[in-house]
C-alpha cells in the first residue's frame, strides 16, 4: 500500500488503536492463540498467492516505508511447517511475455500480484514493481523436484504508479493506477469525498497500455478478473465498494458495498471473492516514526454474479495485525497479509456472519 501511504497522507485517521494511557499500541504476540496463529518473521506481506499445488503461499514482501534500507522480495510460506523459504528467481526473456523491448529488473519492490494460467497451460505470476521503475514483472512459476522457483519472462513499464494487477490468460493484463490523476498534475483529490484520483488500464501487445472507460474512481485499488476474462472486479478503496466491470461493454455493471476500505481481492475454491482492508486511513504515524499504526479491519465474501457481500471477519478492537491488505483461502484456513508489519495471520475459515449487503446493478 505504498501509494496509500505516500499519496494519501492528508487523510485523517478514522480508526487507530491506542492504549488507555495514550501510548503506542501493542500487537498480539507471535505464535498460537486459541482462535488463530500469528506467523512472524515476514515483512509487509502486501499480497498473497496460493501455489498451484496448494502447499505454499507466494508472499509479496515490499519495503516498508518505516524500514529504510530494507530489501523487498518474493518469498514462500510453507503452509505445513509455517516457515518462510526463499524463492529463487532466474531470468530467461521469452517472446510473448510483455513488451519485447523490456529488460529484466535491476531491483524488485513487489506490490500487488496475480497468478493465472495462460492459454497454453503454463502458469504466470505478474508482479507490480516499484524499484527503479514502475512496471509489471512477468514470471513463470516452475516446480523442479518438489521445489518452486520463478523464471522471469518479460515485463511492461509504465509512466504511472501501479498498485495491483490482474493477469489475463492471453498474456495481457489489467492494472490499477490509483493516483494517476494526481500524478498527471491535477490538484490532490480526497477519495473519501467521492472524488476520482485514478483509473484502471488494460495492456495488450497490440495496443499497449490504454485507460479503460468509466474507471476514473476514488482510489481504484485491488483488481481481479473472472476466469473467462470477461469481468473485472475493482476495489474502490475510497468508496468502500467492489465494482464489477464488463470489459466488452466498457462499463461498471454492478457494485457490492463493504464496511471497510477494500484493498486486494482473491478467489475461493467455490468461485466467490474475498475482499479485505482497513476501516480507517493511516494517520498519526509519520514516516520517520517507528510506532506501529494498528487499524481495525474487515474481511468480506462476495458472490460475483449478484454482487452480494457478507461479512466474514471483523477485527473489532483486537490489535491483530497492522494494515491488513489481503485475505486468501488455503485448505481449511484463511490467511491475512498486510502492507506493513512483520506477520501473516492464519485462522480457520470463518462462517459468514449474519447480515449481507445486496448488490447494485448499473
Amino acid at each position: 500500500m505504498k501509494y496509500l501511504v505516500c499519496g494519501l497522507m492528508f487523510l485523517a485517521a478514522v480508526t487507530t488503536y491506542a492504549q488507555r494511557d495514550g501510548g503506542p499500541p501493542s500487537l498480539i504476540a507471535c505464535g498460537s492463540h486459541p482462535d488463530m496463529n500469528v506467523i512472524c518473521g515476514l515483512r509487509a506481506s502486501e499480497d498473497l498467492e496460493l501455489t498451484p499445488d496448494g502447499r505454499y503461499l507466494i508472499v509479496s514482501q515490499y519495503t516498508s516505508f518505516r524500514t529504510p534500507g530494507a530489501t523487498a522480495d518474493l518469498v514462500l510460506l510453507d503452509l505445513k511447517t509455517q516457515r518462510v523459504e526463499t524463492l529463487p528467481i532466474a531470468s530467461t526473456p521469452t517472446p510473448g511475455w510483455g513488451d519485447s523491448s523490456c529488460r529484466p529488473p535491476v531491483a524488485l519492490s513487489p506490490h500487488g500480484t496475480s497468478l493465472a494460467r495462460r492459454l497454453d497451460g503454463r502458469w504466470q505470476l505478474f508482479v507490480v514493481n516499484h524499484a527503479m521503475r514502475e512496471s509489471i514483472e512477468m514470471y513463470e512459476p516452475v516446480k523442479d523436484r518438489g521445489a518452486w522457483r520463478l523464471v522471469w519472462r518479460g515485463c511492461v513499464v509504465s509512466p504511472l504508479a501501479f498498485n495491483d494487477v490482474a493477469a489475463l490468460s492471453d498474456g495481457s493484463f489489467v492494472g490499477t493506477h490509483p493516483t494517476a490523476l494526481n500524478q498527471a498534475g491535477a490538484p490532490s483529490a480526497d477519495p473519501l469525498q467521492g472524488r476520482a484520483t485514478g483509473w484502471v488500464s488494460h495492456w495488450s501487445p497490440a495496443k499497449g497500455e490504454t485507460e479503460l472507460p468509466a474507471t476514473r474512481l476514488p482510489y481504484p485499488n485491488g483488481v481481479n478478473a473472472s476466469a473467462d476474462g470477461r469481468y473485472l472486479y475493482i476495489n474502490v478503496f475510497g468508496a468502500r465498494e467492489v465494482d464489477k466491470y464488463d470489459l466488452a461493454a466498457g462499463k461498471i455493471v454492478a457494485t457490492a458495498k463493504v464496511d471497510f476500505m477494500p484493498d486486494n481481492l482473491t478467489w475461493t475454491r467455490q468461485g466467490q471473492l474475498i475482499a479485505a482492508g482497513v476501516k480507517g486511513a493511516r494517520g498519526n504515524c509519520p514516516p520517520e516514526s517507528n510506532t506501529p499504526c494498528i487499524q481495525a479491519f474487515g474481511v468480506a465474501r462476495i458472490e460475483p454474479d449478484k454482487m452480494v457481500s457478507a461479512p466474514l471477519f471483523d477485527s473489532g478492537q483486537r490489535p491483530i495485525i497492522t494494515g491488513v491488505s489481503v485475505a486468501i483461502e488455503a485448505g481449511s484456513d484463511l490467511y491475512l497479509g498486510a502492507f506493513d508489519g512483520d506477520r501473516v495471520v492464519r485462522m480457520p475459515i470463518p462462517k459468514s456472519t449474519p447480515g449481507h449487503t445486496p448488490g447494485t446493478n448499473r
